[in-house]
């Protein structure tokens, strides 16, 4: 193997369950975005804009689809032949095979993958954020602040703080103090997940870590704190730019609708870096005679005969005549037939809305229907609801 400069680890394992039924059968990280993309979409482009050639993606929970996604790692021109994009789950060894424990341990288990490239610095990823970065000026300042470790920040409302890991730093932008979730947070610098090490120290780490039988093998929890507490060299790289962590249903609808403000919070037709990803061969969209589509983004494939506005519909959905879609996202495949009436909602993919269904209302928490679910003709999803085939059936069965 070639010798790389840095490497990527993609922290793509986590089963999401704050997303609800959305990652009832795949990964968070495969969940999909934005009309056209996945979750993971963002942080491989950001790698493959960033010239970092090589990357470990490390799955676990429901791997299928992310795995027949990722595949040989073309769309973001990551199928090479000294480098590329690698799928690394939990596997057997000679005397035992176990699940990744955390997120120190995940990249423990795969400490015989990063040493074939011998990299100085190692960049970890997480494979639920919606973001553009430029990883290379992040390493940059971690080489020429001769840090151990960098850790991008990024300011959020006090009012959720709490949420986040927060750093307290000095005026050299040194961490001196690491608060996971704190009850009264001093700052409102949040980790947003993505980490520079230098990788000799980071190895010794892993190795102390995986030895102490009292650690959750979790950076946030342990390696970040053990690494302060000895007083290593600990930056925080300052990122002001969108990020969005959408591991809520309402997050995701969120980040979604951001892309349809005038001008959008997140930008997709920047080509000075572009988001790339494994998209389907589809005709264009046809928008019908009595059709009306107004502030929202239509993929490819998609037929609208109805009404759909402030919406995000991902390819080959279709809207029937007489139907009406307000203020959400609806994902591949899935058909809205006539009299249905979707509001701030999110539908899964391959879904049935059949004829006379309400799904959501005008006000209150984002309604979801899950993956593959035919909604019987009539039927009601109210507000903050959360429906599939199996809750369809228990109700029918009462």
């Amino acid at each position: 193997m070639i010798k790389k400069k840095c490497i990527a680890m993609l922290l793509a394992g986590g089963q999401g369950s704050r997303l609800g039924l959305l990652t009832k059968v795949m990964a968070k990280p495969a969940v999909p975005f934005g009309g056209k993309f996945r979750i993971i979409d963002f942080p491989l482009s950001n790698c493959a804009n960033s010239h970092i050639d090589t990357v470990g993606v490390l799955t676990q929970y429901q791997p299928l689809e992310l795995n027949r996604y990722i595949g040989n790692g073309a769309p973001w021109d990551l199928d090479l032949s000294s480098g590329g994009v690698f799928v690394l789950p939990p596997y057997m060894k000679a005397k035992s095979g176990e699940w990744y424990r955390g997120t120190a341990n995940a990249i423990y288990q795969n400490i015989s993958f990063i040493e074939q490239y011998d990299p100085e610095y190692v960049l970890i990823l997480s494979g639920d954020h919606i973001y553009k970065m430029d990883y290379n000026k992040m390493l940059e300042a971690h080489i020429n602040g001769g840090a151990d470790v960098t850790i991008a920040v990024r300011p959020v409302p006090m009012e959720v703080a709490s949420s986040f890991g927060i750093m307290n730093i000095d005026e050299q932008d040194h961490i001196i103090e690491f608060e996971e979730k704190p009850k009264v947070p001093k700052s409102n610098l949040a980790s947003m997940g993505v980490y520079i090490f230098t990788w000799k120290m980071l190895r010794q780490y892993l190795i102390d870590d995986e030895n102490d039988p009292n650690s959750k093998n979790d950076f946030g929890k342990n390696i970040i704190p053990k690494m302060l507490n000895d007083g290593r060299v600990m930056l925080a790289y300052r990122f002001t730019d969108y990020w969005k962590d959408v591991g809520t249903i309402a997050s995701l609808w969120e980040a979604n609708m951001d892309l349809l403000k005038v001008p959008p919070e997140f930008d997709l037709t920047d080509d000075r870096w572009s988001i790339y990803a494994r998209t389907p061969v589809m005709p264009p969209h046809y928008i019908g005679e009595n059709a009306k589509a107004e502030r929202s983004m239509i993929a490819e494939g998609c037929e609208v005969f109805g009404t759909v506005e402030g919406s995000v519909l991902f390819a080959g959905v279709e809207v029937a005549e007489g139907a009406t879609v307000e203020d959400s996202v609806i994902m591949p495949g899935t058909r809205i037939e006539a009299g249905a009436v979707v509001r701030r909602a999110i539908v899964s993919e391959n879904c049935v809305i059949s004829k006379g269904c309400i799904v959501g209302e005008p006000e209150g928490d984002i309604a979801l229907v899950g993956q593959d679910t035919v909604l019987p003709e009539n039927y009601a999803v109210r507000a903050g609801e959360q429906i599939d085939n199996s809750v369809i059936s228990g109700r029918e069965a009462e």
